[in-house]
């Protein structure tokens, strides 16, 4: 299979434009409680989203399975899937059969793999922070990756209202999402999630009433909860992959591609993502 290595030491999301390779490896072989998956499509994150990696960065996929390990339920060959799993920079990927779940049936694969890790973020974060009926929610950075997702999930979790800190330029694309362009927040609100990182987490816990429900997901994010508010890391959950599979069918659940480009431009997908321009996500296509 192709696959891309990171060939420079540093972050092992490959930070480095030029710490990539395209190589011919062998397909990768699967333990009793995996499935071997086809991949279709590999979602991008920012350098240092998630857990290390091995030598084949990514942690976002979609694609079809084309074996199963001799454990595995649920799942048979032919499958549609989208999972949060390792080394997803490649043709075919070994994943546990526990982090994935069926790909929503009205979406794309390059869709599809868009979500996991940054749709899980979204849903966690809103939940940590208690997000429900009536809420007024903050998403620093909501026109992001991470942000348009948190805007539409908060809707479905009952917000009342979502306000969203963006680039002047987004303000309309806020609007689409069901979100209210701010710049400055006139009154403390139920929930904030800092996405970005910087001054938002230090202003989070000075946005909400409680800075319980004050939430990071943001590097360098940690230090919120020197003020009361709490810092967390996605995790792998089938369960919450079904539910945004779920909401994704019911047509609640937009996936906005800023772009989508082949494997071998893996460095060029990172620069974007680097930029800070991306509105929504950029996927790559083995």
């Amino acid at each position: 299979m192709k696959a891309i290595t990171v060939t420079e030491p540093g972050d092992a999301d490959g930070a480095s434009a030029a710490g990539y390779s395209l190589r011919d490896l062998p397909d990768p072989q699967i333990d009793p409680d995996q499935i071997l998956v086809e991949v279709r499509a590999a979602g991008v994150n920012p350098p240092g989203s998630g857990p290390g990696n091995g030598d084949i960065p990514g942690w976002d996929l979609a694609g079809v399975v084309v074996a199963t390990g001799a454990n595995v339920e649920g799942f048979v060959v032919g499958d549609e899937v989208y999972a949060c799993a390792r080394s997803t920079y490649a043709e075919r990927a070994a994943i546990a059969a526990r982090d994935a779940a069926h790909k929503p049936a009205g979406l794309s694969f390059a869709e599809a793999a868009a979500i996991p890790l940054a749709g899980l973020t979204a849903l966690q974060a809103l939940r940590a922070a208690g997000t429900g009926e009536g809420d007024v929610v903050l998403v620093h950075d909501a026109a992001g990756g991470v942000g348009h997702f948190a805007v539409q999930i908060a809707r479905a979790l009952g917000a009342e209202r979502v306000l969203g800190t963006a680039a002047e330029a987004d303000h309309e694309f806020l609007r689409e999402l069901g979100a209210e362009p701010v710049q400055q927040v006139p009154e403390p609100v139920d929930v904030a999630l800092d996405l970005h990182g910087g001054a938002a987490t230090e202003s989070a816990v000075d946005e909400v009433k409680d800075p319980a429900r004050a939430v990071s997901t943001a590097a360098g994010g940690e230090r919120i909860a020197e003020r009361g508010g709490r810092f967390l890391e996605p995790r792998p959950d089938a369960g919450d992959l079904r539910w945004l599979a779920d909401l994704a069918d019911q047509g609640r659940l937009r996936v906005n591609l800023h772009r989508e480009l082949p494997l071998a431009e893996v460095a060029d997908a990172h620069q974007l993502i680097e930029s800070g321009l991306v509105r929504g996500k950029v996927v790559l296509t083995p």
